[in-house]
């Protein structure tokens, strides 16, 4: 039953993509047809320079550098997120001090963040520094709402037992707070897997995908530009994919 499952799903995704590049094949025949090929170009031609950029060192060093850049952006985000979660969530002063400054940063624009950065600190570390800013309001609003999430009756029934502090964080904080962190993680690493792109396409730090997205841009390598963003999509669904398979594994050994 699980095989046949599981080859129907196989079966619906291939359908799906089928019907996709049946579209954009549509859609780049139209636009040679009007005479712009250029603006929208075919599955063949993005899948040929897909293919010239997997045969290139410097395509895998520019992944590399941009991912460590982007986790240790979200590295940041997620630690200084939880610091600022805990001691907002035990204190109305810290949290009315640091709230608007946290919704400010939420609704403010990306690019301003990246520009003010630039004039700051070195193209290199801006993507980053982005990441962090961007990722760390997720993390803080999600385990703000999970501090609060634990049953008001366990922590009577354990004041009243006198569970120690240590067994209260183990058996009802964490459990409660455990979906939270997970959905804090996973939000963030998709917002600074962005953001820091962005920031490196207007930064454009030597060996990186956003540098390789620009220079496509500027010498109008089209197929390039939409092969180096099948990449920045295919590298994202990869690192979501082992963040959420590392966090199921921590879970399971928690719970044996």
């Amino acid at each position: 039953m699980k095989n046949k499952g599981a080859l129907k799903k196989a079966a619906v995704a291939l359908a799906v993509a089928a019907v996709w590049i049946a579209l954009w094949t549509a859609a780049s025949a139209a636009a040679k047809a009007a005479g712009v090929s250029l603006v929208f170009p075919s599955p063949l031609a993005v899948a040929k320079a897909f293919g010239a950029l997997l045969t290139q060192k410097s395509f895998y060093v520019s992944c590399s550098k941009s991912m460590l850049r982007v986790l240790a952006g979200w590295a940041m985000g997620l630690l200084g997120g939880a610091v600022l979660a805990l001691a907002t969530a035990q204190s109305r002063v810290l949290r009315a001090f640091f709230g608007p400054a946290l919704h400010t940063v939420k609704a403010t624009p990306v690019a301003s963040f990246i520009i003010l950065a630039l004039v700051v600190m070195g193209a290199g570390k801006v993507p980053a520094f982005t990441g962090a800013l961007i990722s760390l309001p997720v993390v803080w609003a999600n385990l703000t709402e999970g501090f609060s999430a634990p049953d008001p009756k366990l922590l009577e029934m354990a004041k009243a037992f006198r569970m120690p502090r240590k067994n209260r964080i183990k058996y009802i904080y964490l459990p409660a707070l455990r979906p939270y962190f997970t959905a804090a993680a996973t939000t963030a690493m998709g917002f600074a897997w962005k953001a820091g792109i962005a920031a490196e396409v207007i930064c454009t730090p030597k060996g990186s995908i956003g540098a390789g997205i620009y220079n496509a841009k500027i010498y109008l390598e089209t197929p390039e530009l939409f092969a180096w963003t099948l990449a920045v999509i295919g590298l994202s669904v990869l690192l979501e994919a082992l963040l959420k398979g590392a966090l199921r594994l921590s879970q399971r050994r928690h719970t044996v």
